[in-house]
């Protein structure tokens, strides 16, 4: 018997029975953020992703593992949600137009992460939207970006469907399978309790880090000249020209356009 079992809220087996499901409702949400709000680019996605297979090996909790449900379901909802995510940016952003980046320079917004976002599409065209699914930051503005320049939006969704199947459902998979590994499913199961606890608390630690970054790396970029506001015209020199979403074998006349 877990020792924290004498006081049943506190026993890992009870709070897993009551959260499974909301927990995976969490984890689908925090996958959505990361691509569908501005904000996104401060949590832990690839992590998460990761940590979200092995939670879902039958060892770790009979028997679908910690969420209730089979890793196949669990790996379908999370790239659902990535793939919604990444049309709600989409549309963010071609609603908004480039008003969406007329604002205050924080730890919520740099225009430099924009700018880095931009210089992907620049160099990769289109395709961005599927690489850019395993770089953080960018996962999180390569939506609006593309919604801001006016990316065909049937392009854009093939490639963000994509996307979201290999970064969402893949990586959920692929944790799994590294659970699979003689001795990490009983591992996990073991100490099931502390990994939840950690995984948790190193979120949070993640995102309170992270949103500090970003506002030292504003605070030098604002010393070093800018006036730490993006304003109308400023915003419009980030729009992306539509050349800008070729692919580079578009380019070169080696693949039909999409």
């Amino acid at each position: 018997m877990h020792p924290l079992a004498l006081i049943p809220w506190l026993d890992p087996e009870t709070i897993i029975n009551a959260a499974g499901p909301w927990a995976l409702v969490v984890v689908c949400f925090i996958i959505f953020a990361e691509t569908g709000l501005l904000v996104g680019f401060l949590l832990p996605g690839d992590t998460l992703l990761i940590m979200a297979g092995l939670l879902s090996n039958p060892v770790t909790h009979a028997p679908n593992g910690v969420f209730g449900v089979n890793v196949w379901i669990v790996g379908l909802l999370i790239g659902l949600a990535a793939f919604l995510g990444g049309e709600v940016g989409y549309l963010i952003g071609r609603k908004g137009g480039p008003a969406v980046f007329e604002r205050k320079e924080s730890g919520l917004f740099s225009r430099s992460n924009v700018e880095r976002t931009n210089a992907f599409f620049e160099r990769y065209g289109g395709v961005t939207v599927i690489l850019a699914r395993f770089v953080p930051i960018v996962r999180t503005f390569a939506p609006v970006a593309a919604g801001v320049g006016k990316m065909a939006w049937h392009k854009y969704s093939l490639y963000n469907l994509i996307g979201a199947v290999i970064w969402g459902f893949g990586l959920t998979v692929i944790g799994y399978l590294v659970s699979l590994i003689p001795g990490v499913g009983e591992f996990v199961a073991e100490y099931i309790d502390v990994i939840l606890l950690i995984a948790v608390a190193g979120t949070i630690v993640f995102i309170v880090w992270h949103y500090f970054a970003e506002k030292r790396k504003v605070k030098r970029e604002m010393a070093a000249g800018p006036d730490g506001t993006t304003d109308a015209a400023e915003a419009q020199e980030l729009v992306l020209e539509p050349e800008a979403f070729d692919d580079p074998a578009e380019e070169r006349g080696d693949a039909p356009r999409l």
